[in-house]
């Protein structure tokens, strides 16, 4: 674990007065860990990873040891549980033990394995948060039943609240991630014409995120009058003169997301859709520039719409201008008018803004800001306007 990690997960122990801090979901178990399971679409397989004082413990199925030992994980503590098939052959490796004598003394499920590492990493009593996200209910119960003598709080929002300040790993891995989606969103600009499907262009972005070392997440892309779709799946809706092209794609790099959000016209745009993606690149030039260490969020997201009803849509009102990005697409904070949080240093935050109009279509842009000293430092490289395809 890097120092940046155990600092703030040694503030949110503090904060909230626990013995230690248990997450399930995967981004959790990464950021506790850097244990990222290699199946999570194959199978459903759970990961708990726990932060103590003491040290930290990963407590995983032994048909997932091998994966543990093969990552060479910096954890005090290994504990598995048996599940069906379950088995375990490989190198020496995690603690110095090998893989088939973990196996051979795993417990006979998950909660007796929390129960153990616990006890091995010295903590056995006092309250613990439990981040249930990837817990059954049958899981939670067992849980509860076996940690009797636990008080056990929810540990989502301080296991949230720990990931929202980036360190330097985390900022070269979102950097990667950011500059692998930007240069194969390029490589699809560069190739579309008139007639390319909405689904050839996906499936090439897709493609150009795996050559440059990334994994895709599901690309939207939509011409025509379906750019005014929020989401939508690639169809075969082909390219045509004048017609917007609204691109929302993103990627994975080492775990962690990126999200680009650009908008194209085939040949002249028209007045209209000048208009429309001049009004929300205003608007996120405002949102910009008023981000800064402690600045409010609300205040943020009002800046964004100020600016975009001064410059022609006067009644914009969007839900939300964008949130967080980490380990996962989505995290705190959020940008809207209802949000109670100030923007932390070291944060990075995906903006976004969009809008659509009736005979024109829709237009989104967003960047990727870091919260730094001296306010918000754009991490994207590409051109935010409209983008004019031959």
């Amino acid at each position: 674990m890097y120092p940046h990690q155990t600092e703030r997960l040694t503030g949110a122990l503090e904060q909230s007065s626990l013995a230690a801090l248990i997450g399930t979901s995967a981004e959790n178990v990464a950021y506790i860990t850097g244990f990222r399971s290699p199946c999570p679409g194959v199978f459903r397989t759970v990961e708990l990873a726990v932060f103590t004082p003491q040290g930290v413990a990963l407590v995983v199925s032994a048909s997932n040891l091998s994966a543990v030992v093969a990552g060479r994980l910096d954890v005090d503590c290994v504990r598995t549980f048996h599940t069906f098939g379950a088995s375990a052959v490989g190198p020496p490796g995690v603690q110095g033990q090998h893989p088939q004598g973990i196996s051979a003394a795993a417990s006979t499920d998950l909660a007796d394995a929390l129960a153990s590492a616990l006890e091995q990493l010295g903590v056995d009593h006092g309250a613990v948060g439990l981040d249930e996200g990837r817990l059954t209910y049958r899981a939670r119960q067992l849980i509860a039943h076996r940690l009797a003598g636990f008080e056990i709080v929810e540990g989502s929002a301080p296991l949230a609240s720990a990931r929202r300040v980036k360190g330097p790993y985390e900022l070269e891995c979102l950097g990667r991630s950011l500059w692998v989606a930007e240069e194969s969103l390029d490589a699809v600009v560069q190739a579309i014409e008139r007639g390319t499907t909405e689904r050839e262009a996906a499936t090439l972005f897709s493609i150009e995120v795996i050559k440059r070392g990334g994994w895709p997440d599901p690309p939207v892309v939509a011409m025509g009058d379906r750019t005014a779709i929020p989401v939508s799946e690639p169809s075969d809706r082909a390219l045509r003169p004048g017609a917007l092209v609204r691109f929302d794609v993103g990627c994975a790099y080492k775990g962690y997301r990126s999200r680009v959000a650009r908008t194209a016209v085939l040949g002249q745009a028209a007045p209209p859709q000048e208009a429309l993606g001049q009004a929300l690149a205003a608007g996120l030039d405002a949102a910009i520039a008023a981000i800064s260490p402690r600045a409010a969020a609300a205040g943020v997201w009002s800046a964004a719409v100020e600016a975009i009803r001064a410059n022609g849509l006067p009644k914009y009102a969007p839900h939300r201008l964008g949130h967080g990005i980490g380990l996962e697409a989505e995290e705190l904070p959020e940008l809207d008018s209802r949000s109670g949080a100030s923007f932390e240093l070291g944060e990075v935050i995906l903006v976004e803004t969009s809008g659509s109009e009736v005979g024109v279509g829709g237009i989104s842009v967003s960047q990727t800001v870091l919260v730094t000293s001296d306010g918000g430092r754009v991490l994207n490289r590409s051109h935010a306007g409209l983008i004019l395809l031959d």
